[in-house]
């Protein structure tokens, strides 16, 4: 899985903590997820704006792509965009770098299936077309699978 980081217009930084860290000094792969997990945050919050009082999402299936490993003392930030739109899920691909005097070096590559879910109802729900129209503006129509 090559990724372009031109593709991405969203990226946010992400605090590594002592505890993160395992036995061989390096971040524990437990811990990618949680990473993914504030960054897809961090995207809904600050690029979308979505509505969690009014639409729940839930996580269906997640891969991760240990590519380098990540230790303390590394600078890091996460690349994330939506790239499948269906009806009541999605699918969010993150890229995890390394900040270095040079550049920035891809360590992590993953995918997240999201699901948008009724809490109440205890099932799926379709995608908000707000939601929808802004992830698909935000992340250029180009880039998106819409699978409606």
């Amino acid at each position: 899985m090559t990724e372009k980081l031109s593709d991405y217009r969203f990226k946010t930084d992400i605090p590594i903590r002592f505890s993160d860290i395992d036995a061989v000094g390096h971040v524990n792969n437990a811990i990618y997820l949680t990473y993914f997990e504030i960054a897809r945050f961090n995207y809904w919050k600050e690029a979308i704006n979505w509505n969690f009082s009014e639409n729940g999402i839930i996580v269906g299936r997640s891969e991760v792509n240990y590519l380098k490993p990540i230790t303390l003392h590394d600078q890091i930030a996460c690349y994330v965009r939506v790239v499948r739109i269906g009806n009541s899920s999605f699918d969010v691909m993150h890229v995890l770098v390394r900040i270095t005097p040079t550049g920035e070096e891809i360590c992590t590559t993953g995918k997240t299936v999201c699901i948008c879910y009724d809490y109440k109802a205890g099932k799926s729900v379709q995608i908000p077309t707000a939601e929808r129209e802004k992830m698909i503006a935000y992340d250029e129509p180009r880039l998106i699978l819409n699978t409606n």
